[in-house]
């Protein structure tokens, strides 16, 4: 009999984690420490590792390494993915999380259809979808010799779901089509990779709802209207999905979306 502490434990496998240093990223390292997993934590260049690494260190002994990928240049990912497949640790895991989510103050991101430019569209299909196919194939040796070789992909449930606008009056938040396009792209990406990379590495995809991050009060409570739970995610909230899908508890899982959005989909 498999014992659940045995499949749920990390001990002696390594994940690596694109855009940790983010809320949702932050927590999904904590919960490879707490089940006793080593970390590659990647970021963009000068990002501040620091409060990852104390929050890691503290859960656990495990060993933590940091590297800086620009997620956007090709040259950064090749450096990346030669560094990891020239080392001789393993690696088991690999958490496409990193994204491209602009700012409304990013010209031709959140603006009216016409005006959405080429040049934001372009950035966040390279960061969300171009980047997770690119490390996918780069790490796929490494991967496939783990023997738990894994890929989760973090999209969204706008890659599944089209844009309530109203959600966003009198405020500067929006929901440009490059987000949704490369998210949606991502979560095919994932079925496509599931049936190719079969059956020696696994590959799933988590699609976060909204998350509280401070919006503007009147956006929070339409979100909270709109959801079958009443309330926005919070950080914390994905690491139990993450559990699952790092581990042996879902050795028998590919292929598959787990929609994390307090019921957001089942309108």
């Amino acid at each position: 009999m498999v014992m659940l502490k045995e499949l749920m434990s990390l001990t002696g496998r390594r994940v690596m984690i694109t855009g940790v240093t983010g809320g949702i990223g932050h927590k999904m390292a904590e919960a490879v420490a707490e089940m006793g997993g080593n970390l590659v934590l990647v970021d963009r260049p000068e990002s501040d590792y620091s409060a990852v690494l104390q929050s890691v260190t503290d859960l656990a002994t495990v060993e933590v390494d940091c590297i800086d990928c620009d997620l956007e240049d090709s040259d950064s990912r090749a450096k990346l993915i030669k560094e990891l497949l020239n080392n001789e640790k393993g690696l088991d895991v690999l958490v496409n999380n990193a994204a491209f989510v602009g700012t409304s103050g990013l010209d031709g991101w959140v603006t009216d259809f016409e005006q959405q430019s080429i040049d934001t569209w372009h950035r966040a299909i390279e960061v969300n979808l171009t980047a997770a196919f690119d490390l996918s194939k780069g790490l796929y040796p490494k991967l496939k010799q783990s023997g738990h070789g894994s890929i989760i992909n973090v999209a969204s449930i706008y890659g599944i779901s089209g844009p309530d606008y109203s959600l966003y009056e009198d405020t500067a938040m929006g929901n440009p089509a490059a987000y949704a396009a490369s998210k949606g792209g991502l979560l095919q990406l994932t079925r496509w990779l599931a049936t190719t990379l079969a059956p020696e590495v696994r590959v799933n995809a988590i699609s976060p709802g909204g998350v509280f991050r401070n919006q503007p009060e009147i956006f929070v409570e339409r979100y909270r209207n709109r959801t079958p739970l009443q309330r926005m995610a919070v950080e914390d909230d994905f690491k139990g999905v993450l559990a699952y899908l790092v581990s042996d508890l879902s050795s028998y899982v590919t292929g598959q979306n787990m929609i994390v959005d307090g019921g957001w989909t089942c309108w």
